[in-house]
């Protein structure tokens, strides 16, 4: 037996160790190799070329018939979209998620258990049959349609293959993600302290502000993290309710590893994606550090 408790340590993390980088590490390094090669004739990737950062400048700029650099802004604007439908995404469902989890902690333990079972009962259906049933919701015939533009004082209102219709499908799909940290912190909640708040002269609005959105702030940082980061490489939503009009990075990246057959300009845009996922977890982790130091 090991006495020496940092070898009994290392032997207990080497297996885990090995598994992460066999199954990530491995993966993403051979990602971001690919990235730097060239795109192959027969092939996605020409494992022969030379390493180049050529497929990140043309994230940004592109060769004009006269050999010149000329800026290309299609794909930065497509990142930005990716970023705002996203970051919108994740505010609607914080400002659905909370009221939600704060009635679901009020109630009983049975009441509790079936609220919980009725948030993860769409895990079980696939996500495209999820954003089918939305594309027969929001059909020009449809009832929702017909009801907004009834009441519309601009005219008819197109909800179908827009940004519109990829923020409510986004929402609807990523909304248990924040709900479900909000309600682990909400349950643990001591609701006497927002009646000593009260019995100490503080208003509704201030005791919310200072005690309870303290305590909530660690499931919102969790939440926004489990919804932003995936509504950013989202591609079946778009996909289907943007109509091909809504294009996110998701639906670039496959469109690369798919008909263009470009696998080392897909990587490097697969890099970036990361890069930025990566950004968003550090700036979270800074401000929650921050904020409990």
């Amino acid at each position: 037996m090991m006495h020496n408790p940092t070898l009994r340590r290392a032997s207990l993390l080497t297996p885990a160790i090995a598994v992460i980088l066999l199954l990530i590490g491995v993966p993403l390094c051979l990602m971001g190799w690919i990235s730097l090669l060239g795109k192959g004739t027969s092939s996605g990737v020409d494992w022969a070329s030379l390493p180049s950062v050529a497929n990140y400048v043309r994230l940004v700029w592109e060769e004009d018939f006269d050999g010149t650099m000329i800026l290309n802004s299609s794909y930065l604007v497509i990142f930005l979209r990716s970023v705002v439908l996203a970051a919108v995404t994740t505010i609607f469902s914080l400002l659905l998620g909370l009221p939600v989890a704060l009635w679901m902690a009020g109630l009983s333990r049975t009441g509790r258990d079936a609220m919980l079972l009725l948030i993860t009962i769409p895990f079980w259906t696939n996500l495209l049959v999820r954003n089918y049933a939305w594309l027969i919701i929001l059909r020009e015939d449809g009832w929702v349609a017909k009801s907004v533009n009834a009441i519309s004082p601009f005219g008819p209102v197109q909800l179908l293959y827009n940004d519109t219709a990829v923020a409510i499908g986004l929402t609807y799909s990523f909304l248990p993600f924040m709900i479900l940290p909000l309600y682990t912190v909400f349950e643990k909640f001591d609701w006497r302290l927002l009646e000593a708040a009260y019995d100490l002269g503080a208003t509704r609005k201030r005791a919310l502000r200072r005690v309870l959105l303290p305590i909530a702030t660690p499931g919102i940082m969790a939440g926004s993290l489990l919804v932003f980061i995936p509504c950013l490489g989202a591609f079946v939503t778009p996909a289907l309710l943007g109509g091909g009009k809504t294009l996110m990075l998701g639906n670039i990246i496959q469109m690369q590893f798919g008909a263009s057959r470009n696998w080392p300009f897909g990587a490097s845009l697969s890099v970036i994606l990361l890069a930025a996922m990566l950004i968003v977890m550090t700036a979270m982790a800074l401000l929650r550090n921050r904020r409990t130091a």
